[in-house]
């Protein structure tokens, strides 16, 4: 049965809608297995996911990373982001530790997966991947956590230990009540394809990524 649990400031309640256990298998191999949570009253209405990774329900602080869908990226092993060696890395790594994978669905930095595309062909010509965004009219990073702290939430997971480059993800969920205990940055996947793309966003938005020289 779903509890409702309090979301914390600026976050109405969420609830759990149903938990099923999936096995997950990546493309190099590599397998484990998932709780995958479902959620009612999130506030944006959309399909968000939580994938509870080892022992997440161990007692102590989850190691929770927020993972933006990219279609392109996890799905497909798009080379022009790092966003599906992102997720084979955190799955691991949290799985390893106990904790919780946000799926997110929020493609492009939140303006879709069409607009993504057209923002591709835009760095095509010579634009960085935000201001592409803000040649199509739309905003540099459209996401809001809301719905990300209100699953915390209601996984009863008030504090957390974040595994993210991006330090908006933390000032939004701190903003929203969720306490950052410690920030872990995941690897530098460096391509060929993607490494304008990493450097706008270390030089843009702060994020920590150690690029190579």
């Amino acid at each position: 049965m779903a509890m409702t649990v309090d979301a914390g400031a600026g976050a109405a309640a969420a609830a759990i809608r149903t938990k099923v256990r999936v096995p997950l298998r990546f493309s190099d191999g590599w397998r484990t297995v998932a709780d995958v949570f479902t959620f009612t009253g999130l506030v944006d209405g959309k399909e968000h996911l939580a994938l509870g990774l080892g022992d997440y329900r161990g007692g102590g602080v989850p190691v929770v990373r927020p993972h933006s869908e990219c279609m392109t990226g996890d799905v497909f092993g798009s080379e022009r982001c790092d966003c599906g060696p992102q997720l084979r890395e955190s799955v691991e790594r949290i799985a390893a530790t106990g904790g919780y994978l946000l799926y997110l669905r929020q493609e492009g930095r939140g303006i879709g997966l069409y607009a993504k595309l057209d923002a591709y062909a835009l760095q095509d010509d010579g634009l960085d991947t935000y201001e592409a965004n803000l040649a199509l009219g739309r905003a540099e990073d459209e996401r809001d956590y809301t719905a990300a702290a209100q699953m915390l939430a209601a996984l009863g997971a008030g504090s957390v230990r974040l595994l993210s480059n991006n330090p908006d993800k933390a000032r939004q969920l701190a903003a929203l009540g969720v306490e950052i205990v410690e920030r872990m940055p995941t690897a530098a996947h460096v391509s060929e394809s993607n490494v304008s793309y990493l450097r706008a966003k270390v030089e843009h938005t702060g994020h920590t990524i150690a690029l190579p020289a």
